[in-house]
């Protein structure tokens, strides 16, 4: 019995002191864990608020926010036109070319229309975007007198971040799809991805050309000059004499209209008479001249006139 309690004691003290050592260790942990995330001075610091605004909160999605662009870092089109009346049209042409290629640009159209007697022409320019309002203030102010002017903007920011994005999606669809045409080993498995790849290359150069269309509109901008001659004043038209002899002449020409008028009438109605008048007259004459030569019937009852028909003379 004695033996067996001090067994016990002995147990128990040993158990004792393992707990007491495992106590001390978290202990310790839990006091340096502390001390390294504490500030300098020395003090925990404060857990954060649920909800606050003190930084991201851990494993929570944070919603993707927008490029923050400038107005110099967005992507403008710009467009114009320009009406303008020159004397020469062909020297204002040549003037504007010059313009167009001073600025580091050049001719995107030319229609000119000179043999009228009114002559016109109609230039497209491409000049570089930065030059753009430069180069309409030249053109206005050098070429004649400006009648029209037009300017219009178009922000096409989000269609080339959305085409930047696209083409990069596009682009590891197909190196992923040339990855698998590599390790392909059958047949049917070859000719499979080749197709599939052929896809991806084409809709990523499709993107590729609408990146470039709208790199070439953000980066040379559009003029449309017109050029027009400056009319000549229009000559008074000449008066004739008063009282009977405007009179007359007026009788006269109303008298040359009406004839005019009525010849053209009966030259339109001669082939119409000629093709229908002349049949029906030759019918209208054949039976007349038949209705001549018909012999003329008696009435039924009549005494037929003696000796033939020769009737003699009353004495």
């Amino acid at each position: 019995m004695t033996r067996i309690s001090r067994r016990t004691i002995a147990i128990s003290t040993l158990l004792v002191a393992v707990a007491m050592l495992t106590g001390c260790g978290a202990d310790g942990s839990r006091t340096s864990s502390s001390g390294a995330n504490a500030p300098a001075g020395g003090k925990a610091a404060p857990p954060a608020a649920a909800g606050g605004g003190g930084g991201p909160a851990t494993g929570k999605d944070q919603p993707a926010r927008a490029p923050d662009l400038s107005v110099d870092q967005r992507s403008i089109v710009y467009t114009g036109s320009i009406t303008i009346r020159v004397g020469d049209v062909n020297q204002a042409a040549a003037k504007a070319t010059a313009i167009a290629a001073g600025a580091g640009g050049y001719i995107g159209g030319d229609r000119r229309d000179i043999g009228t007697g009114s002559a016109d022409a109609t230039l497209v320019l491409r000049v570089p975007a930065d030059k753009f309002p430069s180069v309409v203030d030249q053109l206005a102010r050098t070429l004649g007198t400006e009648e029209q002017r037009g300017i219009n903007t178009e922000d096409v920011t989000e269609q080339v971040v959305d085409l930047d994005a696209r083409i990069a999606v596009q682009q590891a669809r197909v190196d992923s799809g040339r990855n698998l045409l590599a390790r392909a080993k059958t047949l049917n498995d070859l000719v499979m991805l080749e197709k599939e790849v052929a896809t991806r290359e084409s809709d990523l150069a499709s993107l590729q050309a609408k990146k470039r269309r709208l790199a070439d509109l953000t980066a040379m901008s559009t003029i449309t000059v017109a050029l027009l001659t400056r009319a000549a004043a229009a000559a008074p038209a000449p008066t004739g004499p008063p009282g009977f002899l405007a009179g007359l002449k007026s009788g006269w020409q109303a008298l040359l209209a009406s004839l005019a008028v009525l010849l053209t009438v009966l030259g339109a109605l001669l082939p119409w008479l000629l093709a229908l008048g002349l049949p029906t007259w030759g019918a209208l004459f054949l039976v007349r001249r038949y209705l001549r030569r018909r012999p003329v019937l008696a009435p039924a009852g009549a005494p037929a006139p003696p000796d033939g028909g020769a009737q003699t003379p009353h004495q």
